[in-house]
């Protein structure tokens, strides 16, 4: 299964005015089925780094998301979208101009640790889109707010020999997703690098339950999902809350026809080349969230690594503007 993002993509970025090409090595995405071979616990600590910006070219990103509908969303380095254990988690990253919280919603094969590659439109929220590149500092967020209830897509091919199945909406990083058909005990799905759940001996015909356990501990159980490949099915349970101890609940589900082009894993996506003179994407106003408490600690076998790795710092002759973030000194990259 190829990624769905280009292992080629092309970014123009501007320096003095100049538009410069940046040449890039693409790095082949190999399936990992298993867990991220570098797992360490997520950060909240800010961190510096640097940020660019790209266009889809009309395709899903490589965490088979379908495209925020305010098109905030983040691209990660192998180091921290870490075979995909990273995907669904939010990101608040401060630029020159500002804020702007994001999605992990894509892979960067190219990029380093601490280079983020946003949206244009996030990247417009903190900088000028004539730079192409700018210096930032980032974090993750705990317990985030999230547009909706959780919701799960049973991918095309699944059957009840072979289970497969997205989750969406549910704002932490995930530490397990395990699986009961009708009448069945639960069994431990296993992740892949597109942010698929597989079960490849199946769990039966369904409808089935299905319970996922965040990298805090906290757990929530989704019921009455249908062997529906290629749906969306629409719960009425939320994952984020203010509290951090573990809860159980089960909800029937609607199920939504889904046209996201992450349906199909064969397929593979291109990058437009991003045009510093573009037009930027609509894009929704920002809005201020109230910070959540401090969850427990994370499980540290089964967390991304996502700001763990060392990063890169912003220019020394470009100051950060913006609200100002209180950074902790740099931690020590984790041996992969």
């Amino acid at each position: 299964m190829s990624a769905h993002r280009s292992p080629f993509p092309i970014r123009w970025l501007a320096a003095g005015g100049a538009a410069v090409v940046a040449g890039i090595i693409g790095v082949a995405l190999v399936l990992q089925t298993g867990g991220s071979a570098c797992a360490a616990p997520p950060s909240t600590t800010a961190k510096s780094g640097k940020a660019t910006f790209y266009d889809l070219a009309g395709t899903s990103g490589n965490c088979s998301f379908e495209v925020p509908a305010d098109d905030l969303y983040v691209a990660l380095g192998p180091a921290q979208y870490s075979e995909g254990a990273s995907c669904g988690a939010y990101l608040d990253v401060t630029g020159p101009k500002g804020k702007v919280r994001v999605k992990v919603f894509d892979s960067c094969p190219e990029c380093a640790a601490g280079h983020l590659d946003l949206s244009r439109t996030a990247f417009k929220k903190i900088g000028a889109e004539v730079d192409g590149i700018i210096p930032i500092k980032y974090k993750l967020v705990t317990n985030p707010s999230v547009p909706g209830p959780i919701s799960v897509r049973i991918k095309e091919g699944a059957s009840q020999y072979w289970f497969a199945a997205r989750i969406d909406n549910h704002a932490n990083l995930l530490s397990s997703v395990q699986v009961a058909s009708a009448g069945r005990s639960f069994t431990k799905a296993h992740r892949t690098d597109f942010n698929y759940w597989l079960i490849d001996s199946g769990a039966g015909p369904g409808p089935f339950k299905i319970k996922i356990t965040d990298v805090y501990g906290k757990t929530s159980t989704v019921s009455s999902i249908k062997m529906s490949p290629g749906s969306v099915q629409k719960t009425s349970v939320r994952a984020s809350s203010a509290s951090s101890s573990s809860s159980s609940s089960s909800s029937s589900s609607s199920s939504s026809s889904s046209s996201s082009s992450s349906s199909s894993s064969s397929s593979s996506s291109s990058k437009k080349a991003a045009s510093a003179s573009a037009k930027a994407k609509p894009s929704a106003s920002a809005a201020s969230k109230k910070s959540s408490p401090s969850p427990s600690a994370p499980n540290p076998s089964s967390a991304s690594p996502l700001l763990e790795s060392a990063t890169t710092g912003p220019a020394a002759d470009t100051a950060v503007a913006g609200p100002a973030v209180d950074l902790a000194a740099a931690e020590k990259a984790p041996t992969c």
